[in-house]
């Protein structure tokens, strides 16, 4: 359970500066407490994405990762970014991601940042 919670924190943070890096990455509210709680949101829904369909478009492209020597998976995170942030859409969340480039360089954000955090915060494991 501590674990999940460093995740979903880690997932916010790495989400909330690919929000204050990209203009076309956007998060809403009318204040700081409402934003932060959807940010909380979104990471969690970011995160399910991850652990749910993420393995499996990792197995059905699994060639591409072969042939791109791994490049693909910069394909695959925006891919997950724009579910997301299309999920965020259908349950009311006030976060959006605008294009597929975007959605490529917020994922690139997310990935380093969701990585140096995870350096720092406390492992269950």
């Amino acid at each position: 359970m501590m674990n999940f919670l460093v995740k979903t924190i880690a997932n916010a943070g790495a989400l909330a500066v690919a929000v204050w890096l990209l203009d076309k990455i956007t998060l809403t509210g009318d204040s700081t407490g409402k934003k932060v709680g959807t940010l909380l949101l979104v990471a969690l829904v970011f995160g399910l994405v991850n652990a749910v369909v993420k393995p499996l478009v990792q197995l059905l492209t699994l060639p591409l990762f072969i042939v791109t020597l791994g490049l693909f998976t910069l394909v695959v995170n925006a891919l997950m970014l724009m579910l997301t942030s299309w999920l965020a859409d259908k349950l009311d969340l006030s976060f959006h991601v605008e294009g597929f480039w975007t959605a490529v360089l917020g994922g690139l954000i997310i990935s380093i940042v969701s990585w140096a955090l995870h350096l720092v915060l406390p492992d269950a494991d």
